[in-house]
């Protein structure tokens, strides 16, 4: 009798201690998968922020980083020097920007109406009319605050004419695109509407 119950004893023992280690092996279990999950959230959030920190910078780039239009109208028109004056400022939140970061292109249809051709070239010409640049020397960077003016050579002249052609002069009835680039930041589109192609005649 004494026998039998030291048996029991020991077998209430031992399922105690079964389920003492089962329970030690879930609670493990349960710290390595939290391990586990702690570590992909907080890699999942540094990757979110590093996109978000990117993003922003790009949105900032591109909307700070570029030209800004404020009047266009048709500049002289003799013949193979034609011109299209352009004013302009720099965007809202802009740095600095140097004046050979910049380039323009007009795309125009060509004088049949099956193709288009272009014109193009560097804002290296702009003058800043707060503070005009003495001629032949270069604008410094375009800064937030100023306004600057700048004559478009689209005329046959321009080396930059493809083809070599008037194809992209003022002609009344005509709609030209301009496209203004900011080297690592923005782009400017610009419809140039020719009403009228007398010398003064706005187009923007």
């Amino acid at each position: 009798m004494k026998n039998i119950e030291i048996n029991e004893r020991m077998n209430e023992r031992d399922t105690v201690a079964s389920i003492g280690i089962g329970a030690m092996i879930v609670f493990i279990a349960l710290i390595l998968v939290a391990a586990v999950a702690s570590a992909v959230i907080i890699q999942t959030g540094e990757k979110l922020q590093q996109n978000a920190q990117k993003t922003g910078s790009d949105t900032q780039q591109e909307i700070g980083g570029k030209i800004s239009v404020i009047a266009a109208w048709v500049g002289d028109q003799t013949a193979t020097t034609e011109d299209v004056t352009v004013i302009f400022e720099t965007a809202a939140g802009s740095e600095p920007i140097t004046a050979v970061s910049v380039g323009w292109t007009i795309v125009c249809a060509d004088n049949a109406g099956t193709d288009t051709d272009t014109v193009g070239g560097t804002f290296t010409t702009a003058t800043d009319l707060d503070a005009v640049t003495a001629a032949g020397t270069t604008v410094a960077p375009f800064t937030q605050g100023n306004v600057y003016m700048i004559d478009l050579l689209v005329g046959t002249t321009n080396a930059w004419a493809t083809p070599s052609t008037d194809e992209c002069v003022p002609v009344a009835g005509e709609e030209h695109i301009l496209i203004i680039m900011v080297n690592g930041g923005g782009t400017t589109y610009e419809t140039l509407s020719y009403n009228s192609v007398d010398e003064g005649a706005s187009i923007v």
